[in-house]
């Protein structure tokens, strides 16, 4: 089943999410509705969050993006051919190698996208779909997706890093976002 995405200005984004156990009711469902959403709104990252759960969990399928770019782009990140993961309970131990700078977006703030610095790796504890325990090391853009799906579940979004002077000229297309007032291809619910 296809989930509303929840639009910028929404409580549910700016909280920070709870672990959950295998008691959790219908995580298989869930997951699968996650995957469902986030591919009918061509996103390559979903969080809980953004389909107004408070949970840490997130999905992130990174082969999408490698699957879709230019020839001149092949062979530019270390992560090709991409991943397609479900994280549970996810928690960060560290971040290594240079910031660098990705044009992004979110599915929670359509219409605008932005260069944000990220480290190019990223070390993180989780539970699979399966909840067996992980520790893995990730880099490039999949390093970039996973901390992006991260911050959702630590209650930040990606504009939040802006310079302050940015944000304040974005602060009319956010509002817009919050009233509602912005077409999007893909279900979406906006803060009341």
């Amino acid at each position: 089943m296809i989930l509303p995405i929840v639009a910028y200005g929404a409580d549910v984004l700016r909280k920070v999410a709870i672990d959950i156990d295998q008691d959790y009711p219908q995580l298989d469902k869930f997951i699968e509705d996650m995957w469902e959403t986030m591919y009918a709104s061509n996103g390559v990252g979903l969080a809980a969050p953004q389909v107004n759960k408070s949970i840490r969990l997130f999905v992130i399928d990174s082969a999408q993006i490698f699957e879709h770019q230019e020839d001149d782009e092949k062979g530019k990140y270390p992560d090709e051919p991409g991943t397609k993961k479900v994280f549970i309970n996810a928690h960060i131990v560290e971040f290594g190698g240079e910031d660098w700078g990705y044009n992004e977006g979110c599915l929670s703030i359509p219409k605008i996208r932005e260069d944000i610095m990220r480290p190019e790796e990223v070390t993180i504890e989780y539970l699979d779909e399966k909840l067996q325990p992980h520790t893995e090391t990730f880099t490039g853009l999949t390093a970039r997706i996973i901390q992006h799906e991260y911050d959702h579940i630590e209650g930040k979004l990606f504009i939040d890093y802006l310079k302050p002077l940015r944000k304040k000229m974005l602060k009319g297309k956010l509002t817009d976002i919050s009233k509602g007032k912005v077409k999007v291809d893909y279900k979406m619910v906006f803060p009341k």
